[in-house]
């Protein structure tokens, strides 16, 4: 019998007030930022206003960014990509993963909100509604020049794209579908009883790799769409979002392990770091719903028509990874993260980078919090489905089991 005392734990918990009522606090939320559009509009559109600007156009919302920054900070640093990576022995989940998530989950998304909002659902959105997004970063376009699908206007004395409304929440469809989850996946995969060690592999690749191909597909997809693709906001937004938030993450948990010892950083720093990924996202989503409100007011259907492509997608992408686990063999507890990995979306990515391309006040920001507005319930529901069709799959034996998670090392709880 090994020494099983030589082994790193992997310290799990259960979801956490802010995670199990997720759905709950977005609602609130949702009500607070009506309220706050109708009582003191002033307020959410100051804090926006305070802004970088290029080409008479605001480029980052300062507030926001700060915001953003620390939903996906607490995120990074509980990464551990040193012995994440050594975990990365099982090809076969971990190339099924990869190839549902970039190869097949971006395009399905297009197709499938494409479908619904332009086409089933366009007679209640409004044929002829429309919607202002910011200009492209570095475009110094004239009033009346058109770009892609939409046109220059001056609003307020700022120029804005005019474009058709069912664009712009497709815009914000695009962004979810290409952003795989990297945080609450841990949460599901623990629920469900998974593999820790392949969904900490994946967690880690797919930070890397968004680093790439999160520019590259969603320039791709927004330009087939007709969608402005403000190419130099989109790596800005990567920069920002992404590659900034993992290199602190990735230093400042070198040194304070280093510094302080990881016993303290795990039961003291990240304890601390538990409510700011989600206290930050619902100053967000208050800020974004003051300026919705008026939309969602006069048409409160809206969240409807969005929300079923998006739970379309979510329920198809984790049929395809459940039942390719099952044609490739996989043991259930290898296929349950694999099927929930790309199920899931990175709204706090796909948040960020709507807000920095199109502007807080878009359809294509309001298109990523319906998102978040269904990813707890529908996540769970996904889950239970997992625990009762475990049978379908071969399970792990626990020498496997031991040694696929001897060198992973995570806290769960966000």
């Amino acid at each position: 019998m090994s020494d099983t005392r030589d082994c790193p734990v992997i310290e799990t918990k259960s979801m956490s007030l802010f995670e199990r009522y997720l759905t709950l606090w977005v609602g609130l939320c949702i009500v607070a930022g009506i309220v706050l559009g109708k009582v003191a509009p002033g307020i959410a559109q100051t804090l926006d206003g305070m802004a970088i600007y290029v080409n008479d156009a605001p480029v980052i919302s300062i507030p926001i960014a700060v915001c953003l920054f620390f939903m996906m900070y607490p995120i990074m640093v509980k990464i551990d990509f040193a012995k994440v990576l050594k975990a990365g022995k099982a090809i076969r989940p971990v190339g099924l993963t990869l190839f549902i998530n970039w190869a097949i989950k971006p395009f399905t998304m297009y197709a499938i909100a494409s479908y619904f909002l332009g086409t089933l659902f366009l007679t209640f959105i409004g044929p002829d509604a429309v919607d202002y997004v910011k200009m492209p970063f570095g475009a110094d376009l004239a009033v009346g020049a058109e770009y892609g699908s939409g046109k220059v206007v001056l609003i307020d004395g700022i120029k804005m794209l005019e474009v058709p409304l069912w664009r712009s929440y497709l815009a914000g469809c695009i962004l979810l579908g290409i952003a795989p989850c990297t945080a609450m996946v841990l949460v599901w995969n623990f629920l469900a009883k998974g593999n820790d060690g392949h969904t900490l592999v994946m967690v880690a690749i797919n930070s890397l790799t968004m680093l790439v191909l999160y520019g590259i597909l969603g320039g791709f997809l927004l330009g087939v769409g007709k969608l402005p693709v403000p190419w130099q906001a989109l790596l800005l937004s990567i920069g920002v979002y992404v590659a900034l938030p993992l290199l602190a993450g990735y230093f400042s948990r070198k040194w304070l392990i280093s510094s302080k010892g990881e016993t303290w950083f795990r039961e003291k720093f990240l304890h601390v770091l538990t409510p700011v990924t989600i206290s930050a996202l619902l100053l967000t989503l208050i800020l974004l719903f003051s300026f919705k409100g008026e939309t969602i007011l006069n048409n409160p259907m809206t969240i409807l028509w969005i929300a079923v492509p998006l739970f379309i997608q979510t329920v198809v992408i984790f049929a395809l990874g459940y039942l390719l686990s099952k044609v490739l063999g996989l043991t259930y507890e290898s296929a349950a993260p694999t099927a929930m990995i790309g199920a899931s979306n990175h709204f706090e990515v796909a948040i960020a980078t709507a807000t920095m391309l199109y502007g807080l006040s878009s359809g294509a920001a309001l298109a990523t919090v319906v998102g978040v507005l269904i990813e707890v319930p529908l996540m769970l529901m996904l889950v239970r489905f997992c625990l009762r069709t475990q049978n379908w799959f071969p399970h792990q034996g626990v020498s496997d089991s031991a040694e696929t998670n001897s060198t992973a090392t995570v806290t769960v709880s966000e």
